[in-house]
């Protein structure tokens, strides 16, 4: 993704900044989305993993809320709903797709 970012725009007709910037940043966050949701699962007890999991993932949805509402200027409510229903439609995917193989 981050090199998708730092290609797609040099920054001169879009104003968007430098593309190793840009591309920095896009990595960076993928790196750390990926990263927290998934290291509880070093966590030796499944059930335990899985709660810790799903606190995390909440505090990332939080977190792209409020970074929505503060550098997008959409309304902390309209993001947080529309984050949330996109999470809800990703483990509805997730676990029709896990019912389907097991």
């Amino acid at each position: 993704m981050a090199f998708s970012e730092g290609l797609s725009d040099p920054g001169e007709s879009t104003g968007r900044g430098s593309p190793y910037v840009r591309g920095s940043i896009t990595g960076a966050g993928t790196f750390l989305g990926g990263a927290l949701h998934t290291l509880p699962f070093l966590i030796p007890d499944v059930r335990v993993a899985l709660i810790v999991a799903a606190i995390v993932v909440a505090c990332e949805l939080l977190a792209l809320s409020w970074i929505r509402w503060r550098f997008f200027h959409t309304g902390f409510a309209r993001s947080f709903v529309s984050i949330m229903l996109g999470g809800v439609i990703i483990v509805a995917i997730s676990a029709a797709l896990g019912g389907a193989a097991g």
